[in-house]
C-alpha cells in the first residue's frame, strides 16, 4: 500500500512539473520538457498525453526541425479557466480578470469607499458579477477570486486582524466570503503585489518589494515564497524609524517611513491626484520639484537600509510605483550616495504591474489551482 501511495505521488508530481514547464512556456515539445525537466520521454508523453485529454493544454502545430522529425508544439488553453482579483482600498475598488497564463483580459477600478457595513461586500460583490458579465465569462469557469486589503491579513486566524486605512480590526474571512459565489483567498495589499511581481518572468527570484501607496507597506519574495513572519507583519516598513521623533504617523508614532513617503504627500498638491502630480513634476513645476526632492531624499535612506538588511534587489510598487520608472536614474544616485559598498543602485527596480495587488490576488488563485493539477 505504502508503494502503490508513493507511485501515485511520483505520477502527480511528474504532471505538475510538466504543466508548469509548460505553462512558463510559449511553445514546448515533449524532448524539451524530457530534457529540461530530466524526465523521461515516455513518462513526459503520458503526461502530456493526459493533459490534452483533459483540455489543459494542446497541440498548436510543430516546431522547427533541428536534422529530424519535427516536433508537436505544445501549449497551455488559456481560456480553460479564469480568475478574478479585487484590491479593497479607503477609497476604490480595482478588479481585474486573467486567464490560466494569467494575461489581464480586463480591468476596472471604481471609486467606492469603504465601510464597515455588510452591505459594502455586498455590493462589492454585485459589481464584480456586472464586471464578469461585462467580460463574457462563464461563472463554471472562474476558479476564483483573490482579495487583497490594507492591512494585517492573518491567515491563521482567518481575518483581516488590523487595518487603519479601512478602520477595520478582527473582520473574519468568512464574513466576507459569504457575499461571494466563488472561493476566496485573502491577501494583504503589498504581498499580493510582490506576488505579483515575483512569478513575472525575469524578476529576481528574492526581492522586497517596497508598496508607495496612500499607506507605506513591504514584502519579502524568496524563490516563489512570500515571507509572513511570525505574526504576518513582515516587511511593514512603513512604520519604522527613518526621522527620530520626527513628523506624525497616522499610527501615532513620530518620524514612521508611512509619515514622508504615503502617496498622499504627492496627490496632495494636485487636489487628489497622484497622476495630475507627476504631469506637474514632468513640466519642472517649481513646488512638484521642491516635493519630490524631499520625497525621494527619505525613500533613499529606507531603500538603502532595507537593501543593507536583504543584500537583494528593491522594487518599487504600489501607487507611487507605477510612476516612478522614468525617475529611477535620479532615485538610483541617491540611494547609491548611501551606500556603503561600491554599487551603482540598479538594485532599485520599478514594478512591471500598475494592477498589482489585484493582479497578484488573482494569480494566488491561479497558482492554488494549478498545484492541483
Amino acid at each position: 500500500m505504502a508503494k502503490q501511495v508513493t507511485n501515485i505521488e511520483v505520477k502527480k508530481n511528474n504532471r505538475n512539473r510538466v504543466f508548469r514547464y509548460i505553462l512558463r512556456g510559449d511553445q514546448v515539445s515533449n524532448p524539451d520538457i524530457a530534457y529540461d525537466l530530466k524526465i523521461s520521454l515516455p513518462t513526459v508523453t503520458q503526461n502530456t498525453k493526459e493533459l490534452i485529454e483533459r483540455g489543459l493544454i494542446r497541440e498548436v502545430g510543430e516546431l522547427q526541425s533541428t536534422g529530424g522529425r519535427r516536433a508537436k508544439a505544445l501549449a497551455v488553453v488559456p481560456d480553460y479557466r479564469f480568475a478574478a482579483g479585487i484590491d479593497i482600498t479607503q477609497n476604490h475598488v480595482a478588479m481585474i480578470l486573467v486567464n490560466l497564463v494569467g494575461e489581464t483580459l480586463k480591468y476596472e477600478r471604481v471609486h467606492f469607499p469603504y465601510r464597515a457595513k455588510e452591505a459594502y461586500f455586498g455590493e462589492v460583490s454585485r459589481k464584480l458579477e456586472a464586471f464578469l458579465e461585462e467580460a463574457k465569462v462563464e461563472k463554471g469557469r472562474i476558479l476564483g477570486i483573490g482579495i487583497s486589503f490594507p492591512g494585517i491579513v492573518d491567515l491563521q486566524r482567518e481575518e483581516i486582524a488590523y487595518s487603519h486605512a479601512l478602520g477595520v480590526r478582527g473582520l473574519r474571512f468568512q464574513n466576507i466570503e459569504r457575499f461571494f459565489c466563488y472561493p476566496c483567498t485573502f491577501f494583504n495589499d503589498a504581498n499580493a503585489g510582490a506576488y505579483a511581481e515575483g512569478i513575472y518572468r525575469g524578476t529576481p527570484d528574492r526581492f522586497f518589494y517596497l508598496s508607495l501607496s496612500n499607506t507605506v507597506g513591504g514584502a519579502v519574495f524568496d524563490h516563489g515564497q512570500l515571507m509572513q513572519g511570525d505574526s504576518f507583519r513582515c516587511g511593514e516598513v512603513g512604520h519604522m524609524t527613518i526621522v527620530p521623533d520626527g513628523a506624525e504617523c497616522y499610527c501615532g508614532k513620530k518620524g514612521c517611513l508611512d509619515a514622508y513617503c504615503t502617496a498622499k504627500k504627492l496627490s496632495d498638491l494636485a487636489e487628489g491626484k497622484l497622476e495630475h502630480y507627476f504631469e506637474a513634476l514632468r513640466n519642472k513645476e517649481e513646488d512638484a520639484v521642491r516635493l519630490w526632492d524631499a520625497y525621494t531624499m527619505y525613500l533613499a535612506v529606507a531603500v538603502n537600509n532595507i537593501h543593507m538588511v536583504l543584500d537583494s534587489d528593491v522594487v518599487l510598487g504600489g501607487y507611487v510605483g507605477s510612476y516612478i520608472e522614468e525617475f529611477l536614474p535620479e532615485i538610483r544616485e541617491k540611494v547609491s550616495g548611501r551606500n556603503t559598498f561600491d554599487e551603482d543602485g540598479t538594485f532599485v527596480k520599478a514594478c512591471s504591474h500598475k494592477e498589482g495587488s489585484a493582479l497578484g490576488a488573482a494569480l494566488k488563485v491561479l497558482d492554488t489551482f494549478v498545484e492541483t493539477v
